[in-house]
């Protein structure tokens, strides 16, 4: 029986590619990043040159059929281009929801998600079981602002229902020009009522780094995502208010909804809390997967306490920075449980227009504990609540104060009664916040 020189073509360079020479083992991989970093081909060999076991020839026969039926009887006709770019997307689609193959449009998407620059809604998205979930909402964004919550689900882009098989269109539809209209089918989580939120794509750029005074003594720092120049710039945001404030009696870094990042910005970040110890460590079956990162003497706020507000949305760097702090004794965890990504990606080129993002390792906590699937327990726990204004009148009488024909103190002062009065302010605003302040005062106390 005549074979189709398809199937020979690909029997052959399958078979190339798993006899890969032995000095292509000793050429080096690159430094692994939780979210897509850059790497060198040379880890591609390395990779292919581990196999130990060989391809059986009945799933190479297989996998040509398959091909050849596409070729002949797919309804619409196909150029081989596009059908072995949807062999190797679908390959590692079913790895796990964290691989993926990346065209020149994907490749400059991952460089515009590590600037903080692009058109579009501001949610970074996790394709789960055919759907796109949301991981978090950025600060500021359409998205943010429209009420998208950690754990939602897209269930359609513009009226087109998603699935497993237009998910990947479904994904670029999130992006496009700044001022283009686009409607998200919404589920919310615990909610069985789909709602429709019209949203209009924004220039996104991300300020990744907040710093500001929370009450006086006690400063407050938002990261929104781990980007190239989030370590460098939290260094001299909080430099800068250190500088004019003084020393802090004791910080909230709020990491809630942050989806994460580079590995080496979270490992920078860590490390401006630290003053040594280890921040991380990764283990994958390369040699050069197993890393090691510790922290320098130079801890930015001096040992004064922190509370770190974490939720569902904390996930990959923000929880390698959680888990750093925490298990250094540095800082309390205050929230939900985090997302629970603890694996590593690295991105292989494969040409100049494309490469593959791959999973190569998992990463563990200063204590050894990795946290895939798991996440971090908050050393105290908080649900995600609202405080609202009482529809009760106040009460006339309150305090020693609003008697008729009492005694005014000699020492009062104006301010104290202002203070007062924002007491309950906070908790309005954001009542994860005002409780972590009023446990980060609690420590500050302690340390005395």
């Amino acid at each position: 029986m005549r074979q189709h020189p398809l199937r020979i073509a690909l029997a052959l360079a399958l078979a190339g590619a798993l006899a890969l020479p032995a000095q292509a083992q000793q050429k080096k991989a690159p430094v692994k990043q939780p979210d897509a970093p850059a790497a060198s081909s040379s880890t591609a060999a390395a990779v292919a040159s581990k196999a130990d076991d060989s391809v059986d020839l009945d799933d190479i026969r297989n996998f040509t059929r398959v091909y050849h039926i596409i070729q002949q009887a797919y309804v619409e006709k196909l150029d081989n281009k596009t059908i072995m770019k949807a062999a190797i997307s679908g390959m590692l689609q079913n790895l796990d929801p964290h691989s993926e193959y990346l065209d020149k449009e994907g490749l400059d998407e991952l460089d515009e998600d590590t600037t903080g620059k692009y058109g579009g809604l501001g949610i970074e998205v996790l394709q789960v079981d055919g759907s796109l979930r949301i991981i978090s909402p950025i600060d500021d964004t359409p998205a943010s602002r429209a009420g998208i919550k950690p754990g939602d689900t897209i269930l359609k882009v513009d009226g087109m229902v998603v699935d497993q098989q237009n998910i990947d269109d479904a994904f670029k539809k999130l992006r496009g020009d700044p001022g283009s209209k686009v409607v998200l089918t919404i589920l919310h989580e615990k909610s069985d009522k789909p709602i429709d939120m019209p949203l209009v794509r924004e220039r996104i750029n991300v300020t990744s780094v907040k710093v500001r005074q929370l009450d006086p003594g006690y400063v407050y720092i938002r990261l929104s995502q781990f980007q190239e120049d989030t370590s460098t710039d939290l260094d001299k945001k909080l430099g800068d208010y250190i500088k004019k404030n003084g020393a802090p009696r004791g910080a909230v870094l709020d990491l809630r909804s942050n989806p994460g990042g580079l590995l080496t910005t979270a490992v920078g970040v860590a490390d401006t809390f630290l003053d040594s110890g280890t921040i991380v460590t990764t283990k994958g079956r390369l040699p050069d997967a197993n890393l090691h990162f510790d922290a320098h003497p130079g801890d930015l706020l001096q040992g004064a306490p922190i509370v770190i507000l974490a939720d569902n949305g904390t996930a990959s760097a923000a929880e390698i920075v959680a888990g750093a702090l925490k298990d250094n004794h540095r800082a309390l965890i205050m929230g939900r449980r985090t997302f629970g990504k603890g694996v590593v990606q690295t991105v292989l080129p494969l040409d100049q227009d494309s490469a593959v993002k791959i999973t190569t390792a998992r990463y563990y906590t200063p204590n050894g504990t990795s946290i895939q699937a798991e996440g971090i327990k908050p050393d105290i726990a908080l649900a995600d609540l609202a405080v609202n204004k009482s529809d009760t009148a106040p009460s006339l009488i309150g305090s020693e104060a609003d008697l008729p024909n009492h005694l005014a103190n000699e020492k009062a002062d104006a301010g104290d009664k202002a203070a007062s009065d924002d007491d309950g302010k906070l908790a309005l605003e954001d009542y994860a916040l005002s409780q972590a302040l009023n446990v980060l005062k609690g420590l500050s106390l302690n340390r005395r």
